[in-house]
């Protein structure tokens, strides 16, 4: 691997702002999706991949084809382009700091902002490495241009080295991973493949297995809108109705900032509206399914307290599913897991499995029938201006990419 163009890479990338519109209706939501989309066509094509293409809607994918004669499972290798839409991601001004000496790093854009060895202890291990983080009044975009760089760079590289032999191995770069909308339109049947790995993890040598379950609850209140100076017994303050809506709702258990590893939540956030209407949107998170469905039923009896306080109000609970835990659906190709973490052995390293309280585009694959555990790229502190990555991280991100491939080319496809 070549470690310097893996870091041209990976600040070419980064600045690039792809930052997700949850608003748009649009796919993808942003047009520096479809730039950086481009951009890696381009690369990959100069490569000598020469399937690599972008659909008109902005997902690029291509193909290096197997170099031996054997039948050998497909394996494909994912990440997104966007970033998140919670922070800044324009102008971003990647910092490289190489031979990290230790210590607390305050970012020069915003001299308030500094990462500290005591919220981010994984720092101590990286002594010595090259440090990559914004100025401090952006996100730098690890999440998940770190893993696009993984990809592409482990993509080169065997195209470069045809003497290792291999199968079918798919890519695939999607858009509108941070708003949920990563793999609407992936195509299980055009990728072909066997099984997946989603390269969107944090640290180095873990392997998400397990993610929450979710749903989208949007509680919509309708009350009664009047002039205030006439409103005496005739307005029903739709706001007022969310306030009391809201306090029905747990606070000491099932909140983000209550629980912690495998507890569940409802988290309302985002509301907007006035007097005469209000929106309510609460996330339901679970690594239990069926728990979605309790919490659920939790908004609607707090819909009808309130209604019983306010009759002249009406409230609208609606529920999206969005992903489903990931370990459900993994269970349907162990190797996919067991490959991972031999070709870790191999490199004289061992994963960790862990879980993930959220989701990825790999709970979503997996969900569709592909399943897809997702591995660690050197990203930290995603969604935050604080932000930071390790590129002996990443690069050790694309050799993982290699061994595993390696590790399918042994493997007896279903058509042997």
């Amino acid at each position: 691997m070549e470690r310097q163009r893996l870091l041209e890479r990976f600040l070419r990338y980064v600045q690039i702002d792809t930052r997700a519109e949850e608003d748009q209706p649009r796919y993808p939501s942003c047009p520096g999706q479809l730039e950086l989309g481009r951009l890696l066509v381009e690369e990959l094509r100069q490569a000598g991949i020469e399937d690599a293409c972008q659909d008109q809607h902005g997902i690029v994918t291509a193909t290096i084809p197997a170099n031996t004669d054997l039948p050998r499972p497909t394996v494909a290798f994912c990440a997104h382009l966007d970033t998140s839409p919670e922070t800044p991601g324009a102008d971003v001004k990647p910092q490289v700091m190489e031979g990290y000496p230790g210590g607390d790093i305050p970012l020069p854009g915003d001299r308030s902002r500094v990462i500290r060895v005591a919220e981010h202890p994984e720092l101590e291990k990286l002594v010595g490495k090259t440090l990559i983080t914004s100025d401090g009044t952006t996100l730098l975009g690890a999440d998940d241009k770190a893993g696009v760089a993984a990809i592409m760079e482990a993509a080169t590289w065997m195209v470069e080295h045809p003497e290792h032999p291999h199968g079918t191995v798919r890519l695939c770069f999607t858009c509108d991973e941070e708003i949920g909308r990563g793999v609407d339109y992936i195509n299980l049947e055009q990728l072909g493949a066997r099984v997946c790995y989603t390269l969107d993890g944090q640290g180095a040598d873990t392997i998400d297995v397990e993610t929450f379950s979710a749903d989208l609850a949007v509680v919509t209140i309708r009350g009664v809108n009047i002039h205030p100076s006439i409103a005496k017994g005739r307005m029903t303050n739709a706001v007022r109705v969310a306030a009391d809506f809201l306090s029905r709702l747990p606070r000491h258990t099932l909140t983000p900032e209550t629980t912690a590893d495998r507890e569940g939540f409802l988290h309302p956030y985002e509301i907007h509206g006035g007097v005469g209407e209000v929106t309510l949107k609460i996330l339901l998170r679970d690594f239990q399914t069926q728990a979605l469905s309790e919490y659920a039923e939790r908004l609607r009896q707090a819909a009808r307290a309130t209604t019983a306080e306010f009759p002249a109000a009406q409230i609208d609970v609606a529920i999206k599913p969005q992903y489903r835990n990931m370990a459900e659906g993994l269970i349907r190709e162990p190797r996919a897991v067991g490959f991972a973490q031999e070709a870790l052995r191999r490199l004289g390293r061992s994963a960790r499995l862990t879980i993930v309280r959220g989701g990825t585009d790999g709970s979503r694959l997996t969900e569709m029938g592909l399943p897809t555990p997702n591995l660690a790229t050197g990203q930290h502190a995603p969604h935050s201006p604080l932000e930071w990555a390790c590129l002996e991280e990443i690069l050790a991100a694309a050799q993982w990419i290699v061994a595993i491939v390696q590790l399918w080319a042994e493997a007896v496809s279903d058509e042997d």
